[in-house]
């Protein structure tokens, strides 16, 4: 089975832009386990725009599902924070400081080293360790020398090809690439603009992904729909 993380930044974003505490983002993570999501996916980032570093401690108090934090692991802050919380996974992304959003995956060969030493400490801490990549055979294979025990393929590439039109050709190098990590022995997940429209196509191409991190296009038809109802939807597709 397919898991669905629902990454609630985009409830922490609202919250943010007019102070106080609605919507509450504690309570947004509550709702995603009490309507069927898998896990819970935050990513916070050094400005604190959206998730806070407070609000990471404060979800880990009430998480009973798998709890995944995303960032960039060349901060030390967010190291830190990820050692003192232990979530289930950590996802580490290459994003830049002041990145409005994650854009690319790892150059697994040229960063291997570092990565290698990184991936070492949370493993050692108990924590599982995915490793954001492109739908790149060499970067896949570059992953899989570095000890991380998942990749997640980054797919605003399909979801754009998908949307174009050319949904065959955009899902061939992500299944390329999953087939590579599966006989590898790496677990899969993906995220990126993947949505109601896209998801059951990529999933009935890559039986075999563990998990899902959707966030921005979830909490968008929620605004339609409402979240326990949109919650359900994203599971029906992965089904």
């Amino acid at each position: 089975m397919t898991k669905l993380s629902v990454n609630i930044n985009k409830f922490a974003t609202l919250r943010n832009s007019r102070g106080g505490n609605n919507p509450d983002v504690i309570k947004a993570a509550i709702d995603v386990q009490r309507f069927g999501g898998d896990g819970v996916t935050v990513h916070p980032r050094p400005d604190e725009r959206h998730i806070r570093y407070e609000d990471v401690r404060q979800i880990k108090k009430i998480i009973t599902t798998e709890f995944n934090i995303e960032g960039n692991c060349t901060e030390q802050k967010f190291v830190d924070l990820v050692l003192e919380t232990k979530p289930d996974q950590v996802t580490l992304v290459p994003d830049t400081l002041g990145q409005l959003t994650s854009d690319h995956g790892w150059d697994t060969i040229k960063n291997k080293d570092y990565l290698k030493n990184i991936i070492a400490v949370f493993k050692n801490a108990g924590i599982r360790v995915s490793i954001f990549v492109d739908p790149d055979i060499a970067m896949v294979k570059g992953a899989a020398a570095t000890g991380t025990d998942r990749i997640e393929l980054y797919t605003e590439g399909y979801a754009r090809e998908f949307g174009a039109g050319s949904r065959e050709s955009g899902v061939k190098p992500y299944v390329d690439a999953a087939i590579i990590a599966k006989e590898l022995g790496l677990g899969l997940n993906a995220g990126h603009d993947l949505d109601m429209q896209n998801l059951k196509f990529f999933k009935q191409h890559i039986p075999w992904l563990d998990e899902v991190s959707i966030g921005h296009a979830l909490v968008c038809d929620a605004l339609y729909l409402g979240f326990e109802n949109a919650v359900q939807l994203y599971k029906r597709q992965l089904q």
